[in-house]
């Protein structure tokens, strides 16, 4: 029996009923039905009138129960996979875990490591036009070279020339290797500070700390595996962004610690609350999560491993954070309990103590706030450089023979440096501009060969000229020691596969 196309889908209602209780809806086969008032849609319900429609619309019910038992079930596998597991290495590795002693500001080259007889005989005089041009954010046009007052002799069996702002350091200088030609791209401080972390000039890259756990994993599960320890005094121009995790997975974000002397709040189980509580409740929170949002997001994941991390350390990390534990031998070579040196002294012991227990990066910076709180000798390179060296030589000479004597230099890579140098030309008579075309960093342990200076700069340090190692050349070195290989630790983000070193950098065969 056919259809008539003209018909109702719906038989019509009684229209005894009183006109405000009905209402004329057309169909969509152009014929007209009449609802109830009970019956009419809002603006976002849909009305069933059939049983086909009835079917069609509980099928759409019915699979997303099913797709809710299948992302569920698949959840829970997921659950399962720690995204911090330790991974192998590429290639054979000499160490283990990195120390980064982040001078922020820009320490001078010519100050510290790289000795320019030539910069002293010409002070006061105009750059001669064979040393080449260079960029400067605040130096005039017709400033004079600035001859350096410190003095500089030979430490240890390798004979390597220190300055005397770091007569702690120089007694390490065996175990250290200078690299007196890097350079980078940038002459202002936040984007040469994403340079120096990420590789990129701007922010949203990861830093190499997060590169680092993402190719190797976490060796401890009670402490956070990337640690920053920020300098009390404030924050630096490229903020937070340049330690960051940028576009990968958000489990692989840095650790912020506190300044002074609580790096870590809340360490301790409140009195009325067990561990076994505790547990009950993150657990209970976990399956929460677990229940709710899906498997794939990073976000999650990040957060399901913080609470777990929170948890494990409450009942581990107190004694790892504790240095009242400390023998007072070691609170006394590190210049803890006297000043200037008492901040950064505790700094590089709780970064000695974080990777003798399994923390894979930890970066620790000297120099916060506003200009000449930093390294950045604007008005007066030498009130700037003997104040900062003052507060960070004896602790990181101290953290050098510590890790030594406890056999564990030979497994952490140590890195000390800036964002860039300083310039040979004054500025304002008494300082140094921001310099990026030359300039001093150095490493030591995790396989490094010590004891040496590795390229240089020209005569008055204004360009590196033998050996130029780029920033691209320190993160492979650093990756190259860890045992990742810069070409197959990448990242899918936009088409591409990222790395830390952008396109192509080269180990500094010449250090290992």
């Amino acid at each position: 029996m056919s259809r008539d196309p003209h018909r109702s889908r719906l038989a019509p209602r009684d229209v005894s009923q009183t006109p405000g209780d009905v209402d004329c809806h057309a169909t969509s086969d152009g014929s007209s039905a009449f609802l109830s008032r009970s019956e009419r849609a809002t603006p976002h319900q849909r009305v069933t009138r059939t049983r086909r429609d009835f079917v069609r619309d509980a099928c759409c019910g019915f699979g997303g129960l099913a797709l809710a038992s299948l992302l569920h079930d698949e959840q829970a596998q997921a659950g399962v996979v720690n995204p911090l597991a330790v991974k192998p290495p590429h290639l054979p590795a000499k160490a283990r875990s990195v120390i980064f002693l982040f001078m922020a500001g820009g320490p001078s080259h010519v100050e510290t490591f790289d000795p320019k007889p030539l910069l002293n005989k010409l002070d006061g005089q105009p750059r001669p036009k064979e040393f080449g041009e260079a960029k400067y954010q605040f130096i005039a046009s017709d400033a004079r070279l600035l001859g350096t007052r410190r003095t500089f002799r030979k430490y240890g069996q390798s004979g390597v020339e220190v300055s005397d702002l770091f007569p702690h350091t120089a007694g390490c200088i065996d175990d250290i290797a200078v690299l007196r030609s890097c350079h980078g791209d940038m002459v202002v401080h936040s984007a040469a500070q994403y340079e120096l972390f990420s590789g990129r000039l701007t922010p949203g890259f990861p830093s190499m700390g997060s590169w680092v756990l993402y190719g190797l994993g976490a060796e401890s599960r009670s402490l956070p595996a990337y640690v920053v320890m920020p300098d009390p005094k404030g924050a630096l121009e490229a903020g937070q962004p340049m330690y960051t995790h940028g576009f990968l997975p958000a489990v692989y974000q840095p650790t912020m610690f506190r300044p002074g002397d609580r790096p870590v709040l809340n360490l301790d189980l409140p009195a009325s609350v067990d561990a076994k509580q505790r547990r009950r409740t993150l657990q209970f929170i976990r399956d929460l999560n677990e229940a709710t949002l899906s498997p794939a997001d990073d976000e999650f994941n990040a957060r399901i491993n913080a609470y777990d991390v929170a948890f494990r350390m409450q009942t581990e990390a107190p004694e790892v954070l504790d240095l009242s534990r400390e023998p007072q031998e070691t609170l006394n070579l590190y210049g803890i309990g006297s000043e200037p040196t008492h901040d950064y002294g505790r700094r590089c012991l709780l970064a000695r103590k974080l990777v003798e227990n399994g923390v894979r990066f930890v970066c620790v910076v000297s120099g916060g706030g506003p200009g000449n709180m930093q390294w950045d000798a604007h008005g007066d390179i030498e009130e700037n450089h003997l104040r900062k060296a003052a507060e960070t030589d004896q602790p990181v000479a101290g953290l050098l023979k510590d890790l030594k004597r406890r056999g564990l230099l030979d497994s952490t890579l140590v890195l000390w440096g800036g964002e860039f140098g300083r310039s040979p030309e004054a500025q304002s008579g008494r300082g140094r501009d921001h310099h990026n075309l030359g300039f001093s960093m150095w490493m030591a342990g995790g396989g490094v060969k010590g004891g040496q200076a590795v390229g240089a700069t020209d005569a008055i340090g204004l360009h590196a000229i033998e050996n130029p190692y780029h920033f691209r050349d320190i993160h492979t070195t650093i990756l190259h020691q860890l045992g990742l290989d810069q070409h197959q630790l990448t990242y899918p983000h936009l088409g591409r596969d990222e790395r830390l070193t952008f396109v192509e950098g080269k180990v500094i065969r010449e250090i290992v």
